[in-house]
């Protein structure tokens, strides 16, 4: 009686809980390699360049002169090197 229930815990650990934990930790080593002047993207699609580095949250230019502060965990991906152009609308 209780195999199927430990085999369903096993199976729950290794497709939901691990999984998630290396995602987790892998976005927390993205956060912790954020330095100034890198290019990342917030998780509302707001594209900046960080201009400031504090405790729990970034400074982040968003347009020439608009800076904008975010948490930490607000950002979702670090863009690749270098000052890329901005995107045109149109």
């Amino acid at each position: 009686m209780m195999w199927p229930l430990l085999l369903f815990i096993v199976i729950f650990y290794f497709l939901l809980i691990r999984p998630q934990k290396k995602r987790q930790k892998q976005h927390q080593d993205m956060l912790n390699s954020i330095k100034r002047g890198d290019q990342v993207v917030t998780a509302g699609g707001i594209f900046g360049t960080v201009r400031d580095v504090k405790d729990d949250s970034f400074i982040i230019e968003v347009s020439d002169g608009v800076k904008v502060r975010v948490l930490k965990n607000a950002i979702s991906m670090k863009r690749g090197g270098g000052e890329a152009g901005e995107a045109t609308v149109g």
